[in-house]
């Protein structure tokens, strides 16, 4: 049997091809890594100031926070003396408000007692204007 004949140049260009297409895979695999690497470090760089910028905004955040909390307590302090003053000036005032009330209602009392009276005697009048036996000639 004889054995097929193979072209040298076909032959030659195909171990070209295969060679060059794992070369190609190979430059592409390590042109990979070397970005890979290359992220790497960016990450890791930019992991560090992260945490710096992050450590500097929660120092700065804190220190603000600390200025406002104290503004607040100071506020709450000066309304707490403001509503001590005014809380003195409603009582004074409810107190006065009260010692008319209460004289008021003994006016009021008073004057119910003597519309009380008056239709009493109203009432009386009538009654013996009505009887001719009690009247007066009238």
């Amino acid at each position: 049997m004889d054995l097929p004949k193979v072209n040298i140049a076909v032959a030659a260009s195909a171990v070209v091809a295969i060679v060059s297409t794992v070369g190609g895979g190979i430059w592409y695999a390590s042109s990979q890594a070397s970005i890979i690497e290359s992220l790497t470090e960016q990450v890791e760089t930019l992991t560090i100031e992260n945490n710096a910028t992050d450590r500097t905004n929660l120092i700065r955040d804190v220190e603000h926070n600390t200025n406002q909390i104290e503004d607040i307590i100071d506020y709450i302090v000066e309304l707490e003396e403001e509503g001590e003053e005014t809380l003195e000036d409603v009582m004074s005032e409810f107190d006065d408000v009260y010692e008319t009330q209460e004289g008021f209602l003994l006016q009021f009392n008073q004057i119910v007692k003597l519309q009380a009276r008056v239709k009493t005697l109203e009432n009386t009048l009538e009654y013996l204007a009505r009887r001719p036996s009690l009247s007066d000639g009238r």
